[in-house]
């Protein structure tokens, strides 16, 4: 019986520190959770969202045919709209917002709505052609401003 139960306290040490080992991994590489909102028939979204899961994040995909409902419901701006909208730790991401300013805008918490890239700009994560600059916008009840600039994935 002691063998027995020394065989339990070994398993379960074990288990404890599996589950440590597995949640440093999970902190490692960022485990963020984000519910991304889409048309189903868009592939560039599903781009997009690879995109994310590389970088760390743990998104979760809603498939809507009402995309504009979706806008209206979470405050997206008219002219920052792009095809798929997200949400994450109570902000919005519209657009294919890189993940690295995704992680500056959880790190720095400014007082925002969110972040957006407008339109579908050529090499933005997920848009897989010949990169040219472009914009992620942080907006909000006091307007909207140049967050940080890109061309690909990169920061200028």
């Amino acid at each position: 019986m002691s063998s027995l139960h020394a065989l339990t306290r070994r398993s379960l040490l074990a288990l404890l520190g599996a589950a440590v080992v597995h949640q440093a991994a999970f902190a490692q590489t960022g485990g963020i959770r984000i519910t991304v909102h889409k048309d189903p028939s868009c592939s560039c979204c599903s781009s997009w969202v690879q995109h994310l899961r590389g970088a760390g994040f743990d998104a979760t995909v809603i498939e809507h045919r009402d995309m504009d409902a979706v806008k209206d419901r979470l405050g997206v701006p008219a002219d920052l709209a792009s095809c798929h909208t997200a949400e994450i730790a109570g902000y919005i991401v519209e657009g294919h917002v890189p993940a690295s300013a995704i992680k500056r805008l959880l790190a720095e918490k400014p007082n925002a709505t969110g972040l957006a890239v407008p339109g579908m700009p050529a090499g933005a994560p997920g848009m897989g052609t010949s990169p040219e600059p472009y914009e992620a916008i942080l907006f909000g009840p006091r307007g909207s401003r140049t967050y940080m600039r890109f061309i690909g994935e990169r920061e200028i």
